[in-house]
């Protein structure tokens, strides 16, 4: 069943049917000042931290109340509704509703009772407060007269776990005032300057522009009366909000206006929320005296902004599906897991008050192609929070201080944490996500560019990444592959200390090959000929002990109990070794076709491939943590998401296009927007898993946008289907492509010039380019150096 579709011509996914099988949400702003918001109005907000700075509450697991609320009544019926489907819930066949999700805005659309709303709710860019435009039209043939209310409901602790459970004191912290056209609330009143036990005075507001306040409330109870819910508020019923304050309860920002509209007349209105004292809230307020015009200033400065990055990238092929996500969707989701690592969602509850390495220095990857400015930043951050041993911090803390942080070989940073140990992969990352940055840039400058460590230090970045070739050099197990340490990439596969991970080995394997471009672009001749030496020897391990006919094993035990041995009644394939063993560049083109063969025939589903199978239920051993779920569930044999994208690309780089594009419509959401009922998440954005043929619910996605998969994906689209794989000195454009694209085209924005590409596929290939053309002229191979490119390059690759 379809509940929506693409707007590609705004960029928007526009929902025509409320009822979606969950919440799909949009992000709003950055966790400077963050808002996450769903097609009903659902949501929450938080200034820096999810968890530490929280100030609207919200229930989570699909509940979705409550949220950026506006109700409107008729004063002469008392019938009343709410400008989104929900809370209030009117029958559908009497209430019209529309939301625009589009590129850090919503726009919900309503019609009931002759009477048509709009709602634009939107964080203007790089400011701490959001704001909810509120335009009604009098569609009907008669004067009307309205009550217009605006909901927020305030937490009342900045900590969202205290605001929820401690309520012997959370109750009796907070209180309400009223002051012109504003509910101010204040949180530890009495402390002001002075924290005391660690809590600090908050002040918030929810103010009304356009129109003068008719009614207030500041008391979540009394705004909706004894044994009410958000659908039926007592104060929207009775069209007067009391005029009430809040004193040891719990608190809210409610402002009602009173609107007369002519018959086909229009007014516009604004309700503001944010964490500012009452002056900085007054002002705010004030600016928005036109609120219309100033609104949708800022609705169109965020379109701007967003668009233009999005530019860098555009792509027109045969398959709409792959276009939506590459051009809008996809990339969009990978900037957001680029700003919120996975810090809050409608999943994540915002308690990750930090950074995961592995996962930051992955979501990199996916918005370097577009805003390589914004990646170098990130690199550079994600660089200085590498240990001086070499090994990564787990968490990286949001008060990172390069030069002086505790490790997880400290007490006190696993105390205040919870991270215990390094973790085998971590640092590997950084090799593919800064070699990707420098390969898209040319900024070979910044190999020698100067970064200190985390704990103490400081070194070049080539520097910092011969250390993290140290860090895993010197925590070798018992067969001379990386030790799988506290856990590889998979956190349920606990292979114990000295375990081995032939993932993080394939990981070590593809950084010798890195690292030795680096080498060689600083004549460090003895470093290559180290890496050459250690490379050798690793691949023959790899190859003598890991290689089982067909597949690579997933690793050892530190016991040496074979993990992904073909002979062991369960979880004897694994998706990520088959895959990586492409990518790292170790598999024979044999043991590549026969490993991605296996794949097909064990792993492929039509809702992607299972991370392993059959799924742990009598079989597993100790540190197979996977064994808790349900069979097809998450690491239990589910189609993770993430490896999706390697997938994609190990058969891109192979040259099979057509299988490339297989996985990549078995997992696209927008190959999902027909059948959103099975698959429940939007139809716009990638989850964590998909529940794979073992469970009941087979093709049901969970864990919505904060994803590493969103960056994979696009790897495996851009480098590996669409062929756009630059290094130092130029790009290599050569696709891997399913046979009946007779062809496509491609804009790129590299290295501050236009690559205006064009792919024709005459005779049904996959992949291999027999011409390449760059402004007229014949290049030889798949390669354009970048020194021969103008402003504006017109391009025919031929296959």
């Amino acid at each position: 069943m379809r509940f929506g579709f693409f707007d590609e011509i705004n960029k928007e996914y526009v929902i025509d049917k409320p009822n979606t099988p969950a919440p799909w949400v949009n992000y709003l702003g950055s966790p400077l000042y963050g808002a996450i918001i769903s097609n009903n109005a659902g949501g929450y907000s938080f200034e820096k931290s999810g968890a530490n700075g929280r100030i609207l509450r919200y229930v989570f697991n699909s509940f979705d109340q409550p949220g950026r609320y506006v109700y409107l009544r008729d004063n002469e019926t008392k019938d009343y509704w709410s400008a989104t489907w929900q809370p209030v819930a009117k029958p559908l066949d009497t209430y019209k509703s529309e939301c625009r999700h589009g590129t850090g805005y919503s726009r919900m659309k309503a019609e009931y009772s002759g009477i048509e709303s709009e709602v634009l709710y939107l964080v203007p860019l790089d400011k701490k407060y959001e704001v909810w435009k509120v335009k009604v039209t009098n569609n009907s043939d008669k004067d009307r007269s309205l009550t217009v209310s605006g909901y927020a409901e305030f937490t009342n602790n900045n900590n969202y776990e205290q605001d929820q459970v401690n309520l012997q004191y959370t109750l009796f912290i907070t209180r309400t005032y009223f002051r012109e056209n504003r509910i101010r609330q204040v949180i530890n009143e009495n402390v002001k300057n002075n924290a005391v036990n660690g809590d600090a005075a908050t002040d918030r507001f929810f103010g009304l522009a356009g129109a003068e306040v008719s009614s207030y409330t500041g008391s979540k109870d009394d705004f909706l009366g004894s044994y009410r819910g958000y659908g039926n508020p007592v104060g929207i019923e009775s069209g007067d909000l009391g005029n009430t304050l809040n004193y040891n309860g719990n608190a809210c920002g409610a402002l009602s206006t009173v609107i007369s509209l002519k018959a086909g007349e229009s007014k516009e209105i604004a309700f503001i929320v944010g964490m500012k004292d009452d002056e900085e809230a007054s002002q705010i307020v004030a600016s928005y005296a036109d609120p219309g015009k100033k609104t949708e200033e800022d609705c169109a400065e965020l379109i701007k902004y967003w668009h233009e990055k999005l530019s860098h990238l555009q792509v027109k092929t045969p398959c709409a599906e792959f276009d939506q996500m590459v051009n809008t969707w996809n990339a969009y989701q990978c900037f957001m897991t680029f700003t919120w690592s996975r810090a809050a969602s409608f999943v994540y509850c915002g308690q990750r008050n930090g950074y995961g390495y592995r996962d930051t220095v992955q979501d990199i990857q996916g918005v370097i192609h577009l805003a390589p400015e914004m990646a170098k930043e990130q690199i550079t951050f994600m660089l200085s929070a590498q240990v001086s041993n070499g090994g990564g911090l787990p968490l990286v803390k949001y008060t990172h201080n390069p030069g002086h942080e505790d490790t997880p070989d400290d007490p006190s940073y696993v105390k205040e944490t919870g991270h215990p140990a390094y973790r085998a992969d971590d640092a590997l990352w950084l090799f593919p996500t800064v070699y990707k940055y420098i390969a898209e840039t040319g900024d070979t400058k910044y190999i020698d560019e100067i970064i200190p460590y985390a704990d103490k230090e400081e070194d070049s970045v080539y520097a910092h990444l011969k250390r993290a070739i140290n860090f895993s050099m010197e925590r070798l197990g018992n067969h001379k592959m990386p030790a799988g340490l506290h856990a590889d990439w998979n956190d349920c596969l606990r292979l114990g200390k000295a375990g081995e991970s032939t993932f993080v080995a394939m990981q070590l394997y593809m950084a010798f090959s890195i690292i030795s471009k680096f080498a060689e672009f600083e004549n460090d001749k003895e470093y290559i000929e180290y890496v050459n030496k250690e490379q050798e020897a690793l691949g023959k391990i790899l190859n003598e002990l890991c290689w089982e006919d067909d597949r690579f094993i997933r690793g050892f035990t530190e016991k040496g109990t074979v993990i992904g041995s073909k002979n062991d009644p369960e979880a004897s394939m694994w998706l990520n070794p088959q895959s990586w063993s492409v990518i790292s560049g170790l598999a024979t083109k044999d043991q590549a076709e026969a490993a991605l063969e296996s794949v097909h025939r064990e792993l492929a589903t039509d809702n992607g491939a299972m991370l392993m199978a059959p799924a742990y239920r009598n079989h597993a051993f100790d540190g197979a943590l996977m064994l808790l779920f349900n069979a097809s569930t998450k690491e239990n044999g589910g189609i993770f998401s993430q490896p999706q994208g390697w997938l994609i690309l190990a058969e891109g780089l192979m040259g099979h296009g057509n299988r490339a594009m297989e996985y990549y419509l078995d997992c696209a959401p927008s190959a999902m927007n027909d059948k959103a009922e099975i698959r429940k998440l939007e139809p716009y954005c990638h989850g964590q898993f998909t529940e794979g043929k073992d469970s009941p619910n087979f093709g049901r996605a969970h864990v919505h946008w904060l994803t590493g998969t969103a960056s994979t994906v696009m790897v495996g689209s851009v480098e590996g289907i669409l062929g756009l794989r630059p290094d130092f000195y130029g790009i290599h454009i050569n696709p891997s492509i399913p046979s009946d694209w007779k062809e496509f085209e491609m804009k790129k924005f590299f290295r501050g010039k236009w690559l205006n590409i064009k792919v024709v596929n005459e005779t049904g290939s996959e992949s291999g380019v027999k011409k390449l053309v760059l402004n007229d002229k014949v290049v030889d191979g798949d390669y354009i150096k970048a020194e021969d490119l103008t402003d504006v390059n017109d391009i025919v690759v031929s296959l």
